[in-house]
């Protein structure tokens, strides 16, 4: 029998110092609309799949939440019972309750990250330069190099004239390379302002002798100042611009912070202990990561496991092991993490350390027969099959099948009420279909369309885009708050600036106290 809980007791497990995963398991639109500050998002649309690598240790305390009214937290409990973990609560009345217990709910996501970015600025001071000031110096042909701070893909969609693309986790290892000149002033971007200001301090923190400034309010801040951005840019750090120069500036900005430097001898134990989770993060590059890692660690690329740490790992006060094989990017990035409350430690040897974890306890999905796509076209001309989409609502949109209706895992037992043909499903992952079908669809036999829309397309057979189709109110796998902000609405952009800079004021005591910035006596 599932477990609930009230608000006020959830609040006091939030901060008793043991392990908890708190899990927000609504969809991504319903999520980033208004959740709990340390919410964790799992929709129940990805629940078996992203469970056991979010949430490792199936004895691990986790509390689920929903909206109070859909009882998708009581059936997201039950399959993580299901799925052998062994201590899960509900909250009582979702976050609509936490709301009324005088809790505050937050809009956006990576919320503790992004409140971090700012608390970092109010205690560093870290220098920045508005989207004037660069642009004149940009104009002027001032000797200045601008470093954009985001992974590769968000800085292809826009990007600040003549920057180059340097992820914040590969700052250390690559600026020496990238900038060699110690006078030239360096400015960091981003898109707002979080990966900016972190990504600036990282530089200064390491004792760079070059100016380094953030770019106030980032990418956004550039375009509500009238000025023009790029699309599509490639420039980015070259893949053999690694430099160890920075290698004792890290090892020090490490035992600043208090990092540990832990032994494969030492990680292999804590893998073995049943009381704690424990997650081994590679913070190298993709390409690097894909040529060769240690066994059981995942890709957290170090600027994002700063950023968005809540797609990594989704255990508060879990042990963070986190390596390299040049000594320089992990303990940066440890540093940072070990200021925002979490516990990181350093593997000594890194990639060369010898250690092997097993991989995380994922369960099979059970297995669905396939339709091919002119099997499907024929049927659908007798009408004889119901065509479900599962695909991203978006997706939906841009371009689906003909006589396929949209639906979600928690809608679609609901959607398929009374259907007494034999359903079809579409979907970009056969084992979110399958999932979604051993638990909404107990009583039918669904087929799952063989290689998806792409199989469908290069059988060249007709698509039909309905742009207000689902409606808004529909998509809740759809986060709409300020989502156009980079597509030319300057409301939304100034929107979303301001939600950014107001996040600290709604943080209570216990919240604020999280986080372990130093005082500004200890980094004056």
């Amino acid at each position: 029998m599932t477990s609930h809980i009230d608000p006020k007791t959830l609040k006091s497990w939030l901060h008793d110092g043991g392990e908890i995963a708190l899990l927000d398991v609504r969809e991504h639109g319903q999520y980033g609309e208004a959740h709990l500050f340390y919410g964790i998002p799992l929709p129940f649309s990805r629940l078996e799949v992203d469970a056991p690598r979010l949430v490792p240790r199936r004895g691990v305390r986790v509390v689920a939440y929903d909206d109070g009214e859909s009882a998708v937290a009581l059936r997201s409990a039950e399959r993580l019972a299901a799925l052998g973990y062994t201590d899960v609560h509900v909250l009582q009345g979702g976050a609509p309750a936490w709301k009324a217990a005088g809790y505050v709910l937050f809009a956006g996501v990576n919320l503790p990250s992004k409140t971090f970015g700012e608390l970092a600025e109010e205690t560093y001071h870290t220098p920045r330069v508005s989207a004037n000031e660069l642009a004149g110096m940009l104009a002027r042909k001032n000797k200045v190099v601008v470093l954009d701070g985001r992974p590769v893909s968000e800085f292809h969609k826009m990007s600040i004239p003549g920057a180059t693309c340097c992820p914040n986790g590969e700052l250390a290892y690559r600026v020496r390379q990238l900038v060699p000149d110690t006078t030239t002033p360096i400015v960091i971007n981003c898109a707002g302002r979080t990966r900016s200001i972190i990504g600036a301090q990282t530089l200064i923190n390491l004792g760079l002798p070059n100016p380094v400034y953030a770019l106030e309010n980032g990418t956004q801040g550039w375009y509500l100042n009238d000025h023009t951005l790029e699309h599509g840019g490639t420039q980015r750090y070259a893949a053999d611009s690694g430099n160890t120069d920075l290698r004792p500036a890290a090892k020090a900005l490490a035992e600043r912070f208090e990092v540990p430097t832990v032994t494969a001898k030492t990680v292999q134990q804590w893998a073995a202990e049943t009381d704690r989770s424990l997650f081994l993060c590679d913070v190298r590059t993709p390409e690097e990561f894909a040529v060769r890692s240690l066994p059981g660690a995942q890709h957290t690329p170090g600027g994002q496991l700063m950023q968005a740490g809540d797609q990594y790992f989704g255990v508060r006060g879990a042990r963070l092991v986190l390596f390299d094989n040049d000594g320089v990017r992990a303990p940066t990035v440890a540093s940072w993490l070990r200021q925002m409350g979490h516990d990181a430690s350093v593997l000594e040897g890194g990639l060369a350390s010898g250690l092997s974890l097993a991989p995380a306890d994922a369960p099979t999905a059970p297995a669905l027969k396939t339709i091919d796509a002119p099997t499907l076209s024929a049927r659908l001309a007798q009408d004889d099959v119901a065509l479900i989409d599962l695909r991203g609502s978006m997706q939906f949109r841009a371009g689906h099948i003909p006589q396929g209706r949209w639906s979600i895992r928690p809608r679609l037992a609901a959607d398929t009420k009374g259907e007494s043909r034999q359903i079809v499903l579409v979907a970009d992952d056969a084992a979110l279909a399958a999932w979604a079908a051993a638990s909404e669809l107990p009583g039918h036999a669904p087929l799952l369309l063989e290689g998806g829309m792409a199989a469908w397309r290069a059988a060249g057979l007709p698509i039909e885009a309905t742009p207000v189709l689902p409606a808004d109110a529909d998509c809740i796998d759809y986060l709409f708050f300020v989502h156009d902000r980079h597509d030319g609405n300057k409301e939304a952009a100034r929107r979303y600036l301001a939600w950014e800079t107001g996040l600290v004021a709604q943080l209570d005591a216990q919240e604020l106290a999280a986080f372990r910035l130093p005082s500004a006596a200890s980094h004056a």
